[in-house]
């Protein structure tokens, strides 16, 4: 369907339809049962959610096609990973002409000059001088908690209520999100180093740390925004304790907050931290993420001997790094439409009594039945999803360039759900 991107839903019937529900009884098979929610009727055994996923056959722009050929609006971006909208043509092509030329090169042995233009890119857009490239955000995390472990000496980690790293055993060792849920199964093999403090509150003490993570803005931890100047204070308390401070911008990044980063607001006065993660919306859909650093915390590695002491074989892939580049350029030229675009899906949804939270096109919408909300939106077309310890929000994050009629139909959709559900 070449004519999709920026369509309202088009919708043949109650969600899932029946070829996607024949696709989750196929993929619950031969999936581990803990990846994929399924209905309760077909897995009750399972204590598995109440509506069984649709399957997507095709995307484009904002709109997402399922296997039963209902059109219908992401106003996720996959996760915040489609910032330029779903198999853009700019990053699609790149990627097409990558794999005719070359679809992987050798980590650290042997590098291609997309990778080199793309951490020169990163460079630019960051102002940071290093960077470790990698596959996931988790990946982007462990490279940034290596990092500053080699640069201070130093094993005591800070990290935040509520955070959300990645899943990863070193990720998942600075995750607080849901703890009993991800956390408690595998406590025993977690490492005690890692302590945890209030997001937004009392700065914790820092003696014998050697680094703080933290997220600018939480993102499935409820999209919170800690309060005015906290975080610069945050910062100065981990430079005067001699601690490296990584910002974990993996959903924050790449326009996201209506900056290229978080860390470029002007309420931080110049303040910066020494490592930052980023993933997601970084190539458009493709794998790939990066820590950026300092050249004096990346520096305390020391150069390769030959063997390096963090890769990985599929670092720098060339595919992923073309992509990049194509999606940076993208960014350049959404990113000023988007402080105007959040403001006014901030200002509409204000307008009907709702509380926000958030920036730019990373908001947070108060909403009781948070679930409920997203179930009935997605029987209206609209993907959202809850997100926060307790689903105490409805979590928005589209593509930069979603249209604005389609905005106008999901508030038109989110006002019916909420007269039926009355919240």
């Amino acid at each position: 369907m070449s004519t999709i991107g920026s369509l309202r839903p088009v919708l043949k019937g109650t969600l899932p339809g029946p070829q996607s529900s024949a696709w989750i009884d196929r993929l619950a098979a031969r999936e581990c049962p803990a990846i994929t929610a399924r209905r309760a009727r077909r897995a009750a055994s399972l204590g598995a959610a109440a509506d069984d996923p649709i399957v997507w056959s095709e995307a484009a722009g904002a709109n997402v096609v399922d296997v039963d050929g209902n059109i219908l609006v992401d106003m996720t971006a996959g996760f915040g990973v489609a910032s330029v909208g779903h198999r853009n043509p700019a990053v699609v092509a790149a990627g097409h002409a990558q794999l005719d030329r070359l679809p992987h090169a050798m980590g650290d042995a042997f590098p291609d000059p997309v990778r080199i233009q793309l951490l020169e890119r990163l460079a630019t857009i960051s102002g940071m001088d290093r960077a470790i490239l990698g596959s996931s955000g988790s990946d982007a995390v462990e490279a940034a908690l290596k990092t500053a472990r080699i640069a201070t000496g130093r094993d005591g980690v800070i990290t935040f209520s509520a955070s959300y790293h990645g899943l990863s055993y070193g990720a998942l060792s600075v995750t607080r999100y849901k703890s009993g849920a991800f956390r408690a199964p595998f406590a025993g093999q977690l490492a005690d180093h890692v302590r945890e403090a209030t997001y937004g509150g009392a700065l914790p003490d820092l003696a014998g740390i050697g680094a703080i993570i933290v997220e600018p803005i939480q993102g499935r931890g409820g999209v919170r925004v800690p309060p005015p100047g906290w975080l610069a204070a945050l910062i100065d308390a981990a430079h005067d304790a001699g601690a490296v401070v990584i910002f974990d911008e993996i959903y924050t990044g790449f326009g996201r907050t209506g900056r290229w980063l978080a860390l470029q607001d002007p309420a931080l006065s110049g303040r910066r931290p020494d490592l930052v993660c980023v993933g997601k919306g970084m190539a458009g859909g493709y794998p790939i993420s990066a820590c950026l650093g300092t050249a004096a915390v990346m520096d305390a590695w020391g150069a390769s001997r030959g063997e390096a002491l963090h890769t990985q074989t599929f670092l720098g892939n060339p595919v992923g790094c073309a992509m990049a580049l194509a999606c940076i350029s993208e960014v350049e030229r959404i990113l000023p439409t988007v402080p105007e675009a959040g403001a006014w899906l901030r200002g509409q949804l204000e307008d009907t009594g709702l509380t926000v939270r958030g920036a730019g096109m990373l908001l947070g919408v108060e909403i009781g039945q948070s679930l409920a909300v997203s179930r009935g939106l997605m029987q209206r077309g609209y993907i959202a999803l809850p997100a926060g310890e307790s689903a105490e929000v409805l979590a928005l994050t589209p593509p930069l360039n979603i249209s604005r009629d389609q905005l106008e139909g999901f508030l038109e959709a989110l006002a019916a759900v909420r007269a039926e559900l009355s919240v």
